[in-house]
């Protein structure tokens, strides 16, 4: 009656299209088929799966209520949130999100992979937390200060905390998300990692002591990325991972996978979900990957059924990597 219709409730064509938020302002000479059309041309085509879903994306599935616990926890003062899940579960998607969350409350954040770094930059733990300062500082558009706070008599984690407190964090008026993503490469360098994982915790600690310096650590959030895929020795796990918040990302339930098919506009029903799910259970990229396949006609669901030898020849090997 007030000229605005959700598609969904144009008979079933929204169902047939897709569920990704799509309104359209119908006047009386609107036509169902004119419908049909519009939302048609609007429909998204299905991005390439690998890697982070791009912010705008209508292919991101949330999975309640984990993004919403991590935007609160990540306005908190000082806060840790740690995010681990096995390759391609939707780690770095959810980290971009977050950081997203932060800048829009005016937060400066910074993106760091453990990729970047050079094999040589883990020949010593002096070099490596060097590399840090400089990375985060270089982000930030500040200036290699590091001669200037580097002392060799108090050792590499007294003069990372000190670049960091005395300088980095000194030059903020507001506070800072520092994302670490591919922590796991760190694990494989024991004694780096050991040290590394204790000063963060260190910094996570410094920002409740309640004195004169906390509320400058009380700028500093810290969101760690990590993959399940490596040995994480139990040592390591006494650091930081026992403190803030950890969310180990579960793979999609029935109902997600529901909604990712009616994004890639299949008007598929309870069972067809049940059988692709059979296929590559709830696991995120897997299920992308199936869906752009039958999205452009390389293959159908039937194809990929046990019974179907297509399965074996041509899909079985990729849709398990």
């Amino acid at each position: 009656t007030d000229g605005v219709t959700d598609v969904t409730d144009v008979g079933d064509v929204g169902d047939k299209l897709s569920i990704c938020p799509l309104h359209l302002t119908l006047t009386d000479n609107t036509s169902v088929t004119s419908v049909t059309k519009s939302v048609a041309i609007y429909s998204p085509i299905p991005e390439l799966p690998g890697g982070q879903v791009p912010l705008d994306s209508p292919f991101y599935i949330e999975r309640p209520p984990i993004e919403e616990r991590c935007y609160d926890t990540i306005l908190q003062s000082g806060a840790f949130i740690r995010i681990y899940a096995p390759r391609q579960m939707g780690k770095t998607s959810l980290m971009a999100r977050i950081l997203d969350q932060a800048r829009e409350e005016g937060y400066r954040t910074v993106t760091l992979s453990f990729q970047l770094a050079s094999s040589n930059i883990f020949s010593s733990l002096d070099r490596f937390l060097k590399w840090f300062c400089a990375s985060v500082g270089k982000s930030l558009g500040l200036p290699n200060q590091l001669a200037n706070y580097w002392d060799d008599v108090l050792g590499s984690n007294y003069s990372c905390t000190d670049y960091f407190e005395n300088y980095l964090l000194a030059q903020l008026d507001t506070p800072i998300v520092i994302a670490l993503d591919d922590l796991d490469i760190v694990f494989h360098y024991p004694d780096i990692a050991s040290n590394f994982f204790c000063l963060l915790r260190t910094w996570y600690e410094k920002a409740k002591y309640g004195n004169s310096l906390s509320d400058i650590w009380k700028k500093l959030r810290l969101l760690v990325i990590h993959s399940t895929d490596v040995y994480v020795p139990s040592t390591i796990y006494q650091s930081p991972f026992n403190v803030g918040l950890s969310i180990e990302l579960p793979e999609f339930t029935s109902k997600q996978v529901h909604d990712l098919v009616r994004c890639h506009q299949f008007d598929w029903d309870a069972d067809q979900v049940e059988q692709l799910m059979s296929l590559v259970g709830g696991y995120p990229y897997r299920v992308r990957k199936v869906l752009y396949h039958i999205w452009y006609h390389d293959v159908s669901l039937e194809q990929l059924l046990p019974k179907s030898a297509t399965k074996q020849r041509i899909y079985g090997e990729h849709l398990r990597q």
